[in-house]
Protein backbone atom coordinates (compact mmCIF):
# COMPACT_ATOMS: atom_id res chain seq x y z
CA UNK A 1 0.00 0.00 0.00
CA UNK A 2 1.45 3.39 -0.98
CA UNK A 3 2.11 5.93 1.71
CA UNK A 4 -0.29 8.83 1.91
CA UNK A 5 1.31 12.20 1.45
CA UNK A 6 0.22 14.99 3.69
CA UNK A 7 -0.55 18.10 1.72
CA UNK A 8 -0.41 21.29 3.69
CA UNK A 9 -3.13 23.76 3.01
CA UNK A 10 -1.85 27.23 2.25
CA UNK A 11 -2.46 29.73 4.98
CA UNK A 12 -4.19 32.87 3.83
CA UNK A 13 -3.80 35.88 6.06
CA UNK A 14 -6.12 38.78 5.51
CA UNK A 15 -4.92 42.01 7.00
CA UNK A 16 -6.54 45.38 6.85
CA UNK A 17 -5.29 47.35 3.90
CA UNK A 18 -4.52 50.86 5.01
CA UNK A 19 -3.81 52.93 1.98
CA UNK A 20 -5.36 56.28 1.41
CA UNK A 21 -6.95 56.35 -1.96
CA UNK A 22 -7.04 59.80 -3.44
CA UNK A 23 -10.47 60.62 -4.78
CA UNK A 24 -10.65 61.08 -8.52
CA UNK A 25 -10.65 64.71 -9.70
CA UNK A 26 -14.27 64.34 -10.84
CA UNK A 27 -15.24 63.15 -7.34
CA UNK A 28 -13.52 66.20 -5.86
CA UNK A 29 -15.37 68.47 -8.25
CA UNK A 30 -18.72 66.84 -7.44
CA UNK A 31 -18.07 67.22 -3.70
CA UNK A 32 -17.12 70.86 -4.22
CA UNK A 33 -20.32 71.53 -6.17
CA UNK A 34 -22.43 69.81 -3.51
CA UNK A 35 -20.92 72.18 -0.95
CA UNK A 36 -21.51 75.20 -3.21
CA UNK A 37 -25.14 74.11 -3.66
CA UNK A 38 -25.64 74.86 0.05
CA UNK A 39 -24.38 78.45 -0.29
CA UNK A 40 -26.96 81.15 0.20
CA UNK A 41 -28.60 82.09 -3.09
CA UNK A 42 -27.31 79.12 -5.10
CA UNK A 43 -30.10 77.53 -7.14
CA UNK A 44 -28.15 74.54 -8.39
CA UNK A 45 -25.59 73.31 -10.87
CA UNK A 46 -24.99 71.23 -13.97
CA UNK A 47 -21.74 69.29 -14.35
CA UNK A 48 -21.15 67.50 -17.60
CA UNK A 49 -18.42 65.91 -19.65
CA UNK A 50 -18.36 63.67 -22.71
CA UNK A 51 -19.63 60.62 -20.82
CA UNK A 52 -22.03 61.81 -18.12
CA UNK A 53 -23.88 64.68 -16.52
CA UNK A 54 -24.80 65.51 -12.95
CA UNK A 55 -27.64 67.93 -12.36
CA UNK A 56 -28.69 69.25 -8.96
CA UNK A 57 -31.33 71.97 -9.09
CA UNK A 58 -33.86 73.25 -6.58
CA UNK A 59 -36.63 73.25 -9.20
CA UNK A 60 -36.31 70.16 -11.39
CA UNK A 61 -39.30 71.26 -13.50
CA UNK A 62 -36.98 73.82 -15.13
CA UNK A 63 -34.24 71.28 -15.85
CA UNK A 64 -34.53 71.63 -19.63
CA UNK A 65 -34.43 75.44 -19.42
CA UNK A 66 -31.28 75.33 -17.30
CA UNK A 67 -29.66 72.73 -19.57
CA UNK A 68 -30.39 74.82 -22.67
CA UNK A 69 -28.99 78.05 -21.24
CA UNK A 70 -25.92 76.21 -19.93
CA UNK A 71 -25.21 74.65 -23.32
CA UNK A 72 -25.92 77.90 -25.16
CA UNK A 73 -23.52 79.75 -22.87
CA UNK A 74 -20.66 77.38 -23.68
CA UNK A 75 -21.46 77.50 -27.41
CA UNK A 76 -21.58 81.30 -27.37
CA UNK A 77 -18.26 81.46 -25.51
CA UNK A 78 -16.60 79.24 -28.10
CA UNK A 79 -18.10 81.26 -30.97
CA UNK A 80 -16.99 84.59 -29.48
CA UNK A 81 -13.55 83.19 -28.76
CA UNK A 82 -13.10 82.16 -32.40
CA UNK A 83 -14.71 85.29 -33.84
CA UNK A 84 -12.52 87.69 -31.84
CA UNK A 85 -9.47 85.42 -32.00
CA UNK A 86 -9.31 85.10 -28.22
CA UNK A 87 -7.67 82.41 -26.16
CA UNK A 88 -9.88 79.93 -24.34
CA UNK A 89 -12.50 81.65 -22.26
CA UNK A 90 -12.07 80.64 -18.62
CA UNK A 91 -15.35 81.82 -17.14
CA UNK A 92 -18.60 83.27 -18.38
CA UNK A 93 -21.22 85.01 -16.28
CA UNK A 94 -24.70 85.55 -17.66
CA UNK A 95 -26.78 87.87 -15.53
CA UNK A 96 -30.52 88.42 -15.81
CA UNK A 97 -33.14 90.34 -13.83
CA UNK A 98 -33.42 87.84 -10.98
CA UNK A 99 -30.71 85.24 -11.53
CA UNK A 100 -27.21 84.72 -12.87
CA UNK A 101 -25.18 81.80 -14.17
CA UNK A 102 -21.48 81.09 -13.92
CA UNK A 103 -20.11 78.77 -16.60
CA UNK A 104 -16.57 77.45 -16.67
CA UNK A 105 -14.56 74.52 -17.93
CA UNK A 106 -12.51 72.54 -15.44
CA UNK A 107 -10.39 69.93 -17.18
CA UNK A 108 -12.76 67.94 -19.39
CA UNK A 109 -15.78 69.06 -17.36
CA UNK A 110 -18.20 71.85 -18.13
CA UNK A 111 -19.77 73.41 -15.05
CA UNK A 112 -22.69 75.82 -14.79
CA UNK A 113 -23.72 77.18 -11.39
CA UNK A 114 -27.07 78.95 -11.19
CA UNK A 115 -27.59 81.63 -8.55
CA UNK A 116 -30.03 84.24 -7.44
CA UNK A 117 -29.02 87.76 -8.48
CA UNK A 118 -27.71 88.65 -4.98
CA UNK A 119 -25.65 85.45 -4.44
CA UNK A 120 -21.92 85.85 -3.82
CA UNK A 121 -20.32 85.00 -7.18
CA UNK A 122 -16.78 85.52 -5.81
CA UNK A 123 -17.33 82.98 -3.03
CA UNK A 124 -18.42 80.38 -5.60
CA UNK A 125 -15.47 81.14 -7.88
CA UNK A 126 -13.00 80.98 -5.00
CA UNK A 127 -14.33 77.60 -3.91
CA UNK A 128 -14.10 76.18 -7.43
CA UNK A 129 -10.60 77.55 -7.95
CA UNK A 130 -9.29 76.28 -4.60
CA UNK A 131 -10.96 72.86 -4.52
CA UNK A 132 -8.71 69.93 -3.82
CA UNK A 133 -7.80 67.82 -6.78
Amino acid sequence: MPKKKTVEQPVIVIEPFEETVEPAPLDNLKACLKEIKNYEGVIGYILRNSTCATIDLQDSSKLIDYAIISSASFDAGETLSKFFNLANIKETVVSGKTAKMLSLTIGENKVSVFMEKNADLNKVLEKLRNRSG
